[in-house]
């Protein structure tokens, strides 16, 4: 399905935000306001070190649950929507049985680690170059290609079904789109795909070769179609009327979509859960020389963009860990507090790696280490460091970024929940030597989403329209001595070097 004509009096977008911690829906009205918004946390399950999965059947709930929550806050239904737009984690992958719609298993998340032993025998089997030179991913456990192969091994009788076409494989836009009409359409975008280890970036189709390697048979594969078009409607008694779904991307693309990064160079970095950066290189596919990722942009029309991509696996996440597992305090707000009551971290650096280390070091088995405790550390010295670890990170993507595109990083806009805080803001600033722009709005993969469903609907008639509702909140600009700011980041470097050589290999 194509382009549609927007009908009636439609006044709103509907975003559906399904991210790591929680699933969130969003009105988004003409301006690109967020009329009213409602979230639901989910459940990770930590079955043991390294394995991290989600309910697939609560993710859907949780997302069709705010979804109503939205429609009920406000005064608008289902008939003022003109487009649901679908933004999601990516990577997370789930198996399902066709007939009955059930999974066949839980989804197992991004940051999962499992198949670390897999993607260490391609290696030595020579299959890396295959995979980086038509993907423009690396063999790791982050990418869904492993994780298919997985359930297909290991949960019974999965092999058999999927040979026989029985079961659908998906990321997570794949499933709520196949829950929201009742099975009838089976599709993911460019964007989403291109993160899976079996999609060609070059070429825009699932890749027999890699399929094979991997074993993964082609029936379970979802269609693939640009992230601005109308994929089908909603079924029968989801909502009270039906509401076509035109825009799908995967949460960062979304977010570089909605931050208005359309130029060469534009680059943003989301501070959610994990650190994510993306730099547009618009027609032509960089490779990375630094171990960055090189992958899809966005596709409208026939127009391909693609970017550069560096994550980091634990931002927020690690926040979170401070509150739930430390008990340092009640709430994630709080730790802005704790740490500006210090004036610097006392010589406390904190190497994040929960799930290992993502750009540009991809070692799954660092874990998070906090180097130069002494009597006199302090809590506060503690949350100061984390939030500090989370820049350092940040700031070795971009730096690999910018040599890899021979660009300078002359801004850097910035957006997630951690954004809140400006310490971490003027940190990064300071490390980056560049500017980092806060938006106003600080929900930009749920507006990018609603941006790509409303341009499909000609809600919206252009990008240009679409970057003239951006506004800036607050501009950080470096006030740290560059010299100071390279002694601590030199420690920083020595500081992951000591992880990294913790874990025996």
């Amino acid at each position: 399905m194509g382009h549609l004509s927007i009908r009636g009096t439609m006044k709103y977008i509907l975003a559906l935000d399904q991210g790591t911690t929680s699933s969130r829906a969003l009105i988004i009205d003409k301006e690109g306001n967020v009329v009213t918004k409602s979230q639901k946390e989910i459940k990770h399950h930590f079955v043991e070190s390294g394995m991290v999965e989600h309910d697939a059947e609560e993710i859907w709930s949780s997302q069709f649950g705010v979804a109503n929550e939205v429609f009920a806050k406000s005064s608008c239904d289902a008939s003022d929507i003109a487009a649901i737009g679908i933004t999601n984690q990516r990577e997370t992958t789930i198996l399902w049985d066709r007939k009955t719609s059930k999974p066949i298993f839980r989804a197992i998340v991004w940051q999962d680690r499992r198949t670390t032993p897999y993607c260490e025998q391609l290696k030595k089997e020579g299959k890396e170059e295959i995979f980086r030179k038509k993907t423009g991913l690396l063999l790791d456990p982050y990418f869904s290609g492993t994780k298919v192969r997985w359930l297909l091994e290991n949960v019974e009788g999965a092999r058999e079904k999927a040979e026989k076409g029985g079961l659908a494989f998906g990321t997570v836009d794949s499933w709520l789109i196949w829950k929201l009409t009742k099975g009838k359409v089976h599709v993911t975008d460019v964007t989403n795909a291109s993160r899976t280890l079996m999609f060609n970036i070059h070429t825009g189709k699932w890749d027999e070769e890699l399929l094979k390697i991997l074993g993964v048979p082609s029936s379970l594969l979802p269609d693939v179609r640009s992230c601005s078009e109308v994929y089908g409607e909603t079924a029968q008694g989801v909502f009270p009327s039906s509401i076509p779904i035109a825009g799908i991307a995967g949460d960062q693309h979304a977010s570089l979509f909605g931050q208005g990064a359309f130029e060469k160079g534009g680059v943003k970095c989301t501070y959610g859960t994990g650190c994510f950066m993306l730099m547009n290189t618009k027609e032509k596919p960089v490779i990375s020389k630094n171990n960055l990722l090189t992958t899809i942009a966005w596709k409208i029309g026939d127009e391909t963009n693609y970017a550069l991509e560096g994550s980091v696996f634990v931002a927020g996440a690690i926040v979170k860990w401070l509150r739930d597992k430390l008990n340092l305090f009640k709430q994630s707000i709080e730790i802005e507090h704790l740490a500006s009551n210090v004036p610097d971290s006392g010589g406390v650096y904190f190497v994040p790696a929960l799930s290992g280390l993502g750009a540009p070091y991809w070692d799954p088995y660092t874990r998070a280490t906090i180097f130069g405790i002494s009597g006199g550390t302090t809590k506060e010295h503690i949350c100061r460091a984390a939030l500090e670890g989370i820049a350092f990170e940040a700031t070795d993507v971009l730096k690999a970024m910018a040599s890899d595109a021979e660009l300078p990083i002359k801004e850097l806009r910035v957006d997630g929940g951690v954004v809140v805080s400006d310490l971490l803001m003027q940190f990064q600033t300071d490390l980056l030597r560049s500017d980092v722009l806060r938006p106003q709005m600080k929900e930009l993969t749920a507006l990018g989403a609603a941006f790509l469903a409303g341009l499909a609907v000609r809600f919206w008639k252009s990008k240009e329209e679409i970057a003239s509702s951006w506004h800036l909140d607050r501009k950080f600009t470096p006030v740290m001595e560059e010299k100071k700011a390279n002694e601590m980041y030199a420690r920083w470097k020595h500081a992951v070097a000591c992880a990294r050589k913790w874990e025996v290999q």
